[in-house]
């Protein structure tokens, strides 16, 4: 499975790239916006930083001026992926964008239906969240689920980009279920090497040697 980090933060994508768990980035206007800077400066910085896919977000809400701004965004660096949601505009968007070779990440899905009509136009990635599911006390797992079975059962090639990833158990079960991609926010990552037995363990290991006055240099 592939990781994405959910974030907007230089610093730490640069610190988990340097430890080989990116595989790309998404990101959204308005969270760059907070940060007081121009969000295409933003975009090609973390372009610099990954090989991989890095999401760039369009504003508009109609195809035509998606489309535009697509093909704008695209012109930052060659690993942009355009970010567009789930509306028939941004469905008919990503079908001709996705025609003229520029990666497209069909976002804000929330059923299977909308899952299966973003890969019958082309979309490179789409991406269900299923935190907002759970939210609201449905099985964000489950359309996870129900969207890999439709997918396989007809060998689409868009890839399930499992969002609004929560917490550690959210990527255990997507990784379980066979999303393709998740992406998380950079605490959520760091979280998923952390384990009580894993402290313990290493804390008796560190006091025997010190035992033994030896050093390993």
């Amino acid at each position: 499975m592939k990781f994405f980090v959910d974030s907007a933060d230089l610093d730490a994508i640069s610190a988990l790239n340097d430890i080989g768990l990116v595989d790309g980035v998404t990101t959204n206007p308005s969270i760059i916006a907070k940060s007081g800077r121009d969000f295409k400066e933003v975009i090609a910085e973390i372009c610099k930083i990954t090989e991989g896919h890095v999401s760039a977000e369009v504003v508009a809400t109609d195809a035509d001026d998606m489309i535009k701004e697509g093909r704008h965004l695209r012109k930052i660096a060659d690993n942009v992926c355009v970010k567009l949601p789930l509306t028939m505009d941004g469905l008919k968007a990503c079908n001709i964008l996705s025609k003229e070779g520029t990666p497209v990440n069909v976002t804000l899905c929330f059923s299977p239906n909308q899952a299966l009509l973003a890969a019958k136009c082309g979309a490179t990635y789409i991406s269900p969240f299923i935190g907002r599911l759970d939210d609201i006390t449905l099985d964000g797992l489950e359309l996870i689920e129900d969207i890999r079975t439709i997918y396989d059962n007809y060998g689409f090639e868009t890839e399930i980009l499992a969002a609004s990833i929560r917490n550690v158990n959210h990527v255990k079960e997507c990784a379980l279920v066979g999303a393709d991609v998740m992406t998380a926010p950079p605490g959520v990552i760091e979280s998923l090497s952390k384990h009580v037995l894993t402290d313990k363990g290493l804390e008796a290991f560190l006091k025997d040697w010190e035992k033994t006055g030896q050093s390993i240099l």
